[in-house]
């Protein structure tokens, strides 16, 4: 059964180029080609597999839509922009962006890379045990991995994370108390190596940080060593 993928792209040319490589490559597409457009074709029609954003649609709403996309929807979205600068590329992901892709780019790594984000998005615990693992033990509202259910807890509240979220947590809580390096982490969440961009890892980690430390800014749960990565401290 072919995926369902959304170009959402305001120069019709690349679009059309696009829409053909990629049903070449065995997807049913949808198009837009402003913001609106795209968030109206989503509550009609629901939400697909996966997106390809221009970062610069409707000249610079590209982070608009990334954001209104994220709060309603997971659905795993690259970006896409002939801007490839640090600012660019964090605000990106900052605004709820899975991944990264400076134009022009090779057709084989864009369907690699949405490859990887459809699999990241089928995940159900394939390397995660199956039970639930308290992360951070509070009388009143601990804070619960439940990784088969594909959520986090923190007392009676599920935390809405994304699916690249969610990855990285689960991936860390498979050895907690061990660090993980930045490489590691893009091997075994984006499925990537050493073309992988470490930028990526930081920004996703700085989202999770808001949603499930107390302080993000003093973080306690996931935690940084300097020079090597990150590792998982369980709160007992």
């Amino acid at each position: 059964m072919s995926a369902n993928l959304m170009i959402v792209e305001d120069d019709t040319r690349v679009r059309d180029a696009l829409r053909l490589a990629m049903e070449d490559e065995g997807y049913a597409v949808a198009e837009a080609g402003e913001v609106g457009h795209a968030l109206d074709q989503l509550r009609t029609n629901g939400v697909p597999d996966v997106m390809i954003v221009d970062l610069m649609v409707d000249e610079t709403n590209g982070f608009d839509c990334i954001r209104e996309i994220r709060r309603d929807h997971d659905v795993p979205i690259i970006v896409v922009s002939a801007r490839d600068d640090t600012h660019d590329v964090v605000a990106a992901l900052e605004a709820g962006a899975d991944d990264f892709l400076a134009k022009p780019f090779e057709i084989k790594e864009m369907t690699a890379r949405m490859r990887a984000l459809r699999r990241r998005a089928g995940f159900a615990a394939e390397r995660a045990s199956d039970r639930e693992q308290v992360l951070e033990a509070d009388p009143e509202q601990p804070l619960v991995l439940a990784p088969a259910a594909g959520a986090v807890r923190r007392g009676d509240e599920e935390l809405h994370l994304t699916l690249t979220e969610f990855r990285l947590l689960c991936e860390l809580a498979e050895t907690p108390g061990r660090v993980l390096s930045r490489q590691t982490l893009l091997e075994n969440v984006w499925e990537r190596g050493f073309f992988g961009d470490e930028r990526i890892v930081d920004v996703h980690m700085r989202r999770l940080r808001t949603k499930i430390e107390r302080d993000p800014s003093d973080p306690r749960i996931v935690v940084t060593v300097r020079g090597l990565g990150y590792r998982l401290d369980l709160r007992h």
